[in-house]
């Protein structure tokens, strides 16, 4: 799957993007009731697109995505439509955000990008496994620290 090109009229293209982005304010409005129509209108805008959803991950504050983009369409190009639109579509589904949220912004301003490359099962794994991860980590203690005061005795 690593060598799997798609091609355009004239093109043959590996185009992959990791694609992290949060709604404003990091609000943890991604979980509960949003959570399964939120999945739906990214899946659908980027049908429209033409750009394939690798792996994605809908997180409490952010959304991991790894996308396949044409290259007729730049990263920020099509992440600008993917914000806009989705956020339009969001706030027409659930009119009650607006009270919450206003002013129909509901993603923040920017986003993290990187290209793949060869490392798409590792990215791909780390986007399955990081909400696993970060709830075992919060079951960990809190480590405790000796008294600098009292020595190690």
């Amino acid at each position: 799957m690593p060598n799997q090109n798609n091609s355009l009229s004239h093109t043959k293209w590996m185009c992959k993007y990791h694609i992290v982005f949060t709604p404003k304010y990091r609000r943890k409005a991604i979980y509960g009731q949003y959570r399964d129509s939120i999945g739906q209108i990214i899946r659908q805008l980027c049908n429209y697109k033409g750009v394939e959803i690798i792996e994605g991950h809908l997180m409490p504050d952010h959304v991991h995505i790894l996308v396949s983009i044409p290259p007729k369409y730049s990263v920020s190009q099509f992440m600008g439509y993917l914000k806009g639109k989705s956020s339009l579509m969001i706030f027409d589904k659930h009119a009650n955000l607006k009270y919450k949220v206003g002013n129909r912004h509901f993603w923040a301003e920017g986003y993290y990008v990187s290209t793949v490359g060869l490392n798409e099962a590792t990215i791909a794994k780390y986007i399955r496994e990081q909400e696993a991860h970060d709830i075992a980590m919060d079951k960990v203690t809190e480590k405790e620290y000796e008294d600098p005061f009292k020595g190690s005795k």
